[in-house]
Order: structure tokens, then sequence, then C-alpha cells
């Protein structure tokens, strides 16, 4: 009896613990953890105070400071205050013993025509220099020779116009100076508005015969000897000059085959016409008989060798023709 009861006791407390870990896994579950939820704050306005119509401001308290009061001390001693500038850039210093022009200058600035002039001079640091003087083409024409200061006079021709330029130069043209002096204008033009140039002389006062084409004019200046033949078809050479060859006695005075309604050129106009080809096809017939009267020719110069030319034109214009026979225009006297 006492063996068998001793496997019960064993049989049903081993029964009564399977039972009581039965019962555990059934009540235990697997717990996943998450974050707690976050609270989204939500901005909900708060009245502002809107002051009435009739509010009165307040006064803003101001603090009374005592100009004797001792003023505070920083607690760490005195305090730099660094303003950054800009560097400055060094300039390079001449070098005193270069060749140098101190100057270049006259005794007038303003000289008539075939007056003398005197020039005065110092250049630095070396023994001579040479003064040019320019032709009106700006070239150097003469050389003077001269020390390194002095003074040189030099004479002027009637027949200069506008200005005389000099140039100093020194050390083979290292260091150069030009100086200007201006030419007064002693002569008056034939007409007004005057032009700026200076006339070469006075008015010439000459017998001139005009005479109108299709398209251009004809003149021929007595005291000249020569015949301007201006065209106005737009093409080149605006205006021609042909010496003139007319003999009285050896050419007609006009072409006795002309239709006598034709108005051609006589005598020295009709010279050129006739014997011109260029001339002729380009000019046209006469719209008008020549006219001869007393006018005036006068010049001014363009450089070395060329010249502006004004004659006067039987309607009571004058007539400018351009140097370089690129151009000839009318102007009206005032």
């Amino acid at each position: 009896m006492r063996p068998v009861r001793r496997h019960f006791w064993r049989f049903f407390i081993a029964f009564l613990l399977a039972g009581l870990l039965a019962a555990c896994e059934a009540s235990t579950g697997y717990v996943v953890p998450t974050s707690l939820p976050t609270v989204t704050p939500t901005f909900t306005p708060s009245p502002s105070p809107t002051p009435g119509t009739n509010a009165t401001p307040s006064a803003v308290p101001t603090e009374d400071i005592d100009p004797d009061a001792p003023t505070p001390t920083p607690l760490l001693g005195e305090v730099n205050i660094i303003v950054a500038t800009q560097a400055a850039t060094p300039t390079r210093s001449l070098n005193p013993n270069a060749p140098r022009i101190e100057f270049f200058t006259s005794d007038q600035l303003v000289v008539n025509p075939g007056n003398d002039i005197t020039l005065y001079w110092s250049v630095l640091n070396v023994d001579r220099a040479v003064i040019y003087r320019l032709d009106a083409d700006g070239s150097r024409s003469q050389a003077y020779n001269v020390f390194a200061d002095g003074d040189l006079t030099v004479p002027t021709r009637a027949s200069d116009r506008g200005q005389i330029d000099f140039v100093i130069t020194a050390n083979d043209n290292q260091v150069e100076a030009q100086h200007t002096v201006l030419l007064r204008c002693p002569v008056d033009w034939f007409f007004s508005p005057a032009p700026d140039d200076c006339a070469t002389g006075e008015p010439d006062e000459t017998n001139i015969t005009d005479q109108q084409m299709e398209r251009g004019r004809m003149l021929y200046v007595e005291s000249r000897d020569v015949v301007y033949v201006l065209f106005n078809d737009g093409q080149e050479p605006a205006w021609l000059s042909f010496e003139n060859r007319y003999d009285p006695d050896v050419h007609p005075e006009r072409d006795e085959n002309a239709p006598p309604e034709f108005i051609q050129p006589l005598r020295e106009l009709g010279l050129v016409w006739r014997t011109n080809d260029i001339v002729r096809t380009r000019l046209g017939l006469g719209i008008a008989e020549g006219v001869d009267f007393a006018g005036f020719v006068q010049a001014a110069p363009v450089g070395t060798s060329r010249e502006m030319l004004y004659i006067s034109g039987a309607d009571g214009t004058v007539l400018q023709l351009l140097p370089g026979n690129d151009e000839w225009q009318i102007i009206a006297p005032q």
C-alpha cells in the first residue's frame, strides 16, 4: 500500500504543476512598444487691445542724468577702437636726372603775318635740343639746333595764315613739347557771313561770265583766265577747271550748225563746252544766256598746296569750290 500511495501523490503533484503552467502560458501575450502620441499645438490668436479714438498717449518716462555724475568705467580697462583704412598706393617717383622740358613759350601768342616771333625754352638734363617749325600739313619743315635753354627769333611771312606750330625735342625725340602762335587775319572777305578761314589776300575784282545750264553751271573768271564747270548731276567730280584757250581770231564764238532754239555757251565757255564731250553730256544745254558782270574772287589756303575758292555769282550768290573737286555749294550773302 505504501508504494502505491507514494506514486499517487507524485502523479497528483505533477498533474497540478502542469495545470498551473498551462494557465500561465494562456494568459501571457506579446507587448509591442509604441511611441507616445505628440500633441500638435494649435495657434489661437489672442485679442490685441485697440486704443480708443479719444485715448490720450501716456508719457514715456525719461531718466534724468546728472552731468556731474561719474561715468562708468569698462571692467577691462580702456577700449581701443580700430578703424580700417585703405592702404595708400605708392606712386613712382620721377627720375630727377631724366631729360625734361621745363617750359616752351613765346613772347606773343597772336601776331600779324609778317611779324617776328621770339621763342623761349628750357630743357633740363640735356646739353642740346632741336626746334622744328611745322608746315600747314603738320610736317617738320624747318629745324633749329639750339642749346638746352635760350631764345630764338623766327620770322613769319605775310602770306602765312591761320597759325604757326613749333615743336621742341631732346634726347633723340624722347621728350618733346609743342607751341602754337595764332596769326591775325589782315584782310576782309568780300561777303558776309565771312568764313572762319583767313583769306590768302584781298578780294580780286574781275569780269566774270556766269551761265546756268540744264545740269550745272559754267563760269569764266577773267583775272585767273580759267573756266570753271560746276555739275549738279550727282556724279563725280563735282566740278572741273580748264585754262582758257579761246582765241577770237581762231575759234568761232558759237556753233553755227546748232539749232537756233538751242541756248549754247559762247566764247570762253563755248569752246570748253563744244570740245569736251564729258562736259557737254553732263551739263546739257543752257537754260539762260550767259551773263557778264563785275564780280569778285577770293581764296583761302588749305594745307600747303590747295585752296578754297569763292566766286561771285550773277544772281548775287557766292559759289564756294572746295579743294579736291569733290564738292561745291552756293552761299547766300547776308
